[in-house]
């Protein structure tokens, strides 16, 4: 069942089956980080963004120095999941994949694992905000024990016009003719992300583009939906962490502070959409941070993971020392 990953030695794979949909076969993949000490009782999950995949192996090595065992999910239509005859990162519906993210969870508990935290970013925190919000109050207990969330994309970073206006016509666009492309994401920070002057990390820009795949009426239209959702106020079960940086800079152009700044989302949006995800948030600001915390350049990258540790040394179950 497991494979040996992209990622290379001490990483591996499987593929989870899921529903056929109107295309055809549809999958996701599990990813893990091998541990090769005794059975542990802690794992993370980690969810990635929009045009994303998992690549970020420090993020891997930082839980297992903490005693969690490392996962992450390429959701279908992404990465290591994107098969040929798929529109990339497409979907009509965010809760989609639930199917996916149940999946995951489900085979974490039944290796074993008391605990499971999930660790999202930016669309993947929308994501898993909303599907954390529908498994709310289950008599079986919570799906996982605590989430934490890397700059979620709580509302679209776009003028008024766009927030409104366009919203309101691809909305109906979006029913009607869903894989019409409305738009592209901006490239500066992908380009800034991989450029050796740079970040320069490493990835597979088949499956990370810096222009992205075409923004699509349908997935959009899910988006937005999504974001309402937010504005209207969740109410998710186990404490939840929302780490964000100090500083958003233009998403439209190449600018000098690139490098510091979230140059995707609003900042301003996290912070108003954190206190809507339910009764226990902690929100953090990290000086210095870039869209992906994780992937930021020092000292706000340790700055970021210092933050996540102290957090979840504190609250969550068992994780104390």
């Amino acid at each position: 069942m497991w494979r040996p990953d992209v990622l290379g030695d001490g990483w591996s794979a499987r593929t989870l089956t899921l529903r056929p949909d109107a295309r055809g076969e549809v999958v996701a993949t599990l990813v893990r980080r091998d541990h090769a000490g005794p059975p542990r009782a802690r794992a993370v999950l980690y969810l990635h963004g929009y045009v994303d995949y998992f690549f970020q192996r420090h993020l891997g090595d930082f839980w297992d120095a903490r005693g969690f065992d490392f996962y992450a999910l390429d959701l279908r239509g992404h990465g290591r999941s994107l098969l040929d005859h798929q529109v990339p990162n497409d979907v009509a519906a965010l809760a989609t994949y639930a199917e996916e993210l149940d999946a995951a969870v489900r085979l974490l508990r039944e290796a074993g694992y008391e605990v499971v935290v999930l660790n999202a970013h930016s669309t993947g925190g929308l994501v898993g905000a909303l599907w954390l919000d529908a498994r709310a109050g289950r008599a079986t207990g919570a799906v996982v024990d605590a989430a934490v969330l890397n700059s979620p994309w709580f509302d679209l970073n776009r003028p008024w016009v766009d927030r409104v206006v366009t919203t309101r016509a691809v909305d109906v666009l979006g029913r009607v003719a869903p894989l019409t492309v409305v738009g592209q994401t901006g490239r500066h920070y992908g380009e800034w992300l991989h450029s050796p002057a740079g970040g320069g990390w490493s990835y597979d820009l088949g499956w990370k583009p810096d222009a992205g795949f075409g923004v699509r009426a349908g997935w959009f239209r899910a988006i937005r939906r999504g974001h309402r959702a937010l504005a209207r106020g969740l109410a998710i079960d186990v404490p939840v962490l929302v780490c964000a940086s100090d500083a958003s800079g233009p998403a439209d152009r190449w600018h000098d502070a690139l490098d510091r700044t979230d140059s995707v989302l609003d900042v301003r949006h996290i912070l108003a959409g954190a206190p809507r995800l339910g009764p226990d948030v902690t929100v953090v600001q990290v000086p210095g941070g870039v869209h992906d915390l994780v992937l930021s350049p020092e000292p706000a990258r340790t700055a970021y993971l210092d933050a996540v540790a102290a957090w979840v040394a504190e609250r969550v179950p068992g994780a104390a020392g």
